[in-house]
Formats: structure tokens, sequence, C-alpha cells
């Protein structure tokens, strides 16, 4: 019995000599300063903790519909041509207010029929095709492919944020949809040092493509409309010219459908160019290199242009075939947006724009309150807790304090493992916690007094007591369990977090509350006589 014994109490000074590392760490040394500097950076301050910066973004989502119809738009054309309709041609007449439509004109009588079969055959389950007058046909897509490319594009936008926060460093930040419906998008950042940045890179698109370069440069867009006969190719369009250099603020006409773009890269780093000048190296994936090769192949001695958020940032001819590398060179570059453009390339461009809604910073003084009243409530409940089990269970309170202040170390251990983040909605969870494991000592408490009020002697009412109680605690413990599993699924950031808390609180526990406690009263026993009275 008393080897056994032993086993158990190695066992429990080990758990809590392991826990005490997941809070403390490796300080560096053991002043009050150095330990209260490897706890916080261990165990993270939530934003209602620590402060920070909480946002609503807006989700630009007509841009994603727009896209996909510039898409649509450029194989209609070469649709047409494939079908002998040379005369016919495709345009978005509403670009702006009404992305979702295309109209073809110019279709030939005797090409009406071929016209027609290509529309259907390629396009009827993205569009609703009506004819109109002069053999025209009009394209609209269906609402429930506009509402599934801005559902997808909200999503997109939601993990790609979450994906360059991360690369930031952030910790535990809170992304997610704000408003079913209205395309918007949370987020919370607690303790940032730099929230210009921050904005900096959520914001931007991000959006590198490159095109077939159809004229220019112009002075202007009055001088591009001049030199095209007074109006634009349907599968062009202008765009501005910012490459950092002497020719800026000129227009290139440029082919709307890119060679590539988005997800055709794969990677990007920092780098200089010759001149030992900020620049960005970029990467493209498989499928995009043989494309691009197949482009550049057919194209040599033309020029393309690498268009950033909708700006032309450089103009290159192409002097042989490409594949899977090049540079974005310009004067514009500093070391810092250099590597912000190679961080946004890598994460993916946003599908759309974003524009702030609401921008609100949370002070630290804030923070230090929430943190203090929080403290301060845990510390008076923890010690309301103690001191009762002390007073009413006499010397077997001690055991029961031992056990809760054991747990606290494991839950707080556990935290500072998973680099935990703490709010105030956690720090309830702990005190709950508090609560719950107080609840399991007075069942077992109660029930080992009536098997002593039974005529029982005290190592049987110990068996007893615990034996009877332990399905009771199992049965409440997994009931609240399931509820934080609950609200751990549907809930959002700060929810989860009281989820994770109480969860691994409740587990903790079990552990304390049903097995500590009772190697303690087994090493009690063993100092005792038989039939000694135990005090509780």
């Amino acid at each position: 019995m008393r080897n056994n014994l032993t086993g158990k109490t190695l066992l429990i000074i080990a758990i809590l000599l392991v826990f005490v590392a997941g809070i403390l760490g490796l300080p560096n040394g053991f002043s009050p300063a150095a330990i209260k500097q490897s706890i916080t950076e261990r165990i993270h301050l939530g934003l209602d903790l620590s402060g920070g910066t909480h946002l609503i973004l807006q989700v630009m989502v007509d841009e994603a519909v727009g896209a996909t119809s510039d898409s649509d738009l450029s194989r209609i054309l070469t649709d047409l041509q494939s079908a002998g309709a040379t005369g016919a041609t495709a345009i978005k007449p509403h670009p702006k207010t009404q992305p979702q439509l295309i109209r073809v004109t110019g279709v030939s009588l005797d090409k009406d029929n071929a016209v027609r079969s290509v529309l259907e055959d390629h396009y009827a389950l993205q569009y609703n095709i009506t004819s109109g007058a002069d053999n025209s046909y009009t394209l609209t897509m269906k609402p429930s492919v506009v509402n599934d490319l801005k559902q997808r594009a909200l999503q997109q936008s939601i993990e790609t944020i979450r994906e360059r926060i991360d690369r930031l460093g952030v910790s535990e930040p809170v992304i997610e949809e704000y408003g079913p419906g209205n395309y918007q998008i949370l987020v919370e950042l607690p303790g940032i040092d730099d929230p210009g940045r921050v904005k900096d890179v959520i914001q931007s698109t991000a959006r590198l493509e490159i095109h077939e370069v159809l004229g220019g440069p112009y002075m202007d867009e009055q001088s591009a409309l001049q030199a095209n006969g007074g109006t634009l190719p349907p599968d062009g369009e202008l765009m501005k010219s910012d490459d950092g250099s002497s020719s800026a603020g000129q227009y290139y006409l440029l082919r709307r459908a890119s060679v590539v773009a988005g997800s055709d890269f794969r990677d990007a780093q920092p780098s200089v160019d010759v001149n030992q000048r900020p620049d960005v190296t970029f990467i493209l994936t498989r499928a995009g290199g043989d494309r691009f090769y197949q482009y550049t192949s057919a194209n040599i001695g033309k020029s393309m242009a690498i268009v950033l958020d909708n700006t032309v940032r450089e103009v290159a001819t192409i002097n042989g075939a490409i594949r899977d590398q090049g540079q974005i060179e310009g004067g514009g570059f500093t070391k810092e947006t250099a590597q912000n453009l190679s961080l946004m390339l890598r994460t993916g461009a946003l599908p759309a724009s974003i524009h702030f809604l609401e921008e609100r910073t949370v002070g630290p003084s804030l923070g230090a309150d929430s943190i203090r009243a929080g403290v301060e409530a845990a510390a008076a409940g923890m010690f309301a807790v103690l001191a009762f089990m002390l007073i009413y269970y006499k010397g077997a309170g001690i055991n029961a304090d031992l056990a809760l202040v054991l747990n606290l170390i494991i839950l707080l251990g556990f935290m500072g493992y998973t680099h935990a983040t703490l709010t105030l909605p956690g720090i309830a969870g702990v005190i709950l916690t508090i609560g719950m494991g107080v609840d399991s000592n007075v069942l077992i408490f109660e029930r080992i007094r009536e098997e002593l009020r039974a005529g029982k002697a005290p190592s049987a009412a110990v068996d007893q007591g615990f034996a009877h109680a332990w399905l009771t605690i199992v049965d409440t413990h997994v009931t609240t369990i399931v509820s934080a599993a609950i609200l751990f699924l549907f809930g959002t950031g700060p929810v989860k977090g009281f989820a994770v808390t109480l969860t691994f609180g409740l587990l903790a526990n079990l552990f304390t509350a049903v097995f500590v406690s009772r190697v303690i009263f087994e090493a009690n026993l063993n100092r005792k006589q038989r039939g000694e009275p135990i005090s509780i």
C-alpha cells in the first residue's frame, strides 16, 4: 500500500512540475519582473485585456463578380471567332453598376444559329440568355451564381486576411464574418505594435496580373481614345502607369483578360535589382508557368505589362520564352513595401478590394482595469472557496484546497504550453472551473460523511465515498463539456476561449478531485491508527 502511495505521490509531483514549467517557461532570472515577463510571453492577453485594434471591413464582392464576367467575356469573344461570326462582338455595357451583364451584338443573320448554339452550350449554366433586336443577345448571370461568387469572395477574403495576419505574428486574432448577408468581416488584433502596417497589408488586394499590351503609352485617356478611333476595343481597358520612373502617370491599353494572375503565383520573395534597389521576385505554379511559356513563345517582340492592383507597374518587351520566374522592378519600392508585397503575393490575392467601415482602438488602460477587476474577482472567489472548505470540512478542507490549487496550476500550465489567449470570458471559465472543482469535493466529502454516520470505518468510508460519487462527478462533467463543445463550435472568438478554458479545467478537475484528493486521504489514513477518526 505504501509503495503504491509513493508512486502516486511521485506522479502528482511530476505533473505539478510539468505544468509549473508550462506557466513559467525558462525565465531570465527569478525576480518578480522576470517571472511576470515569462508568464506574459506564454499566456497572451486578448483584446479586451491587453488592448488592440477592432476593425469591421466591407468586402466589395461586386468586383469578384466583375472579374468572373471579364473572364467569360474574353472566352465569348474567342468562341465567336471560332464560330465564324467575325462581325460579332461582346461587351459589358455597364461594367461598374451591372458587372453580371454581357451583351453580344453584330451577329449576322447567317451566323445567328451558330452563335446561339455556342452561347447555350457553353454559358447556359451560369447565365440567363435572352435574344434582342438585330440578332443581339444579353447574358445575365444567374442570381444563384452571383450569390455563390459573392459568398466565395467573402470566405476567400477571410482566409487570405487570416493568413496574412498570422504571417505578421499577431497572436490569436479574431477574423470572422460579421453580420450574415452583409459581406463584412470582423477583425480583432490584440496587442499589436504597428496597426498602420497591419491595415496596409489587410486592405491591399495585391492583385498581380500580367496582361498583353495592345497600345501605349498615352499621355492621357483622351489621347488613348483618339489613337483608337474614339472607342476602345471591346476586350481592352486603359490602365494608368505608376512604376516610380519618369513615365509614371501615362496610360496603356491592355487586353482585359490577363495571361496569368492570382492563384498562378506560387511564391514571391523580396530581392534587389542590378542597381541594388529593392524589388520582388515571383515564381509561377506549373500550370501558370506552362501557360506563360506558351504566351511568351508566341509573342516574342511584343510588350507585356505587369499590373498590380489595377496599376501598371512595369512594361517589358518579350525577348524570349519565359516559363515560371520573373521580377517586379521599379524605383518605387522600399525595403518594407517589397516585403509587404512579397507577403501578400505568397498568401494569395484578395478576390476584391476592402473598405474599412469601423476602426476602434482599445486602450491599455481599459485592459489594465479589466485585468485588475477580473483578477480581483478570481482571487476573492478563490479565497472565499478555500476558507469555506477549511471551516466546513476541517482537516479534509485542506485536502480540497490542495486539489483546487493544483487544478489551477494545471489549467494555467496548459494555457502556457498552447500559448493560449486569456480573455475576460476565459477568466470566467477559470472561476467556473473552481466552482465545479468545489462541487466535486462536496459530493465526495458528503458521501464520506454519510458512510461514517452509517458506522463504517474511516478507510471503508473513504473508499465508498469516492466509489459512489464517481459516477455523479463524471455525469456532471461530461454534460458541461458537451455544452462547452457546442459553444466552441458555434461561438465566436472570446466565447471559444471560454469554452476551451472550461473544458480543460473540467478535465483537470477530474484528475485533482478524484485522483489527487484520494491520494491525500490515503496518505492521511496511513499516518493514523486503524479505526482512528478522520477530520471531515
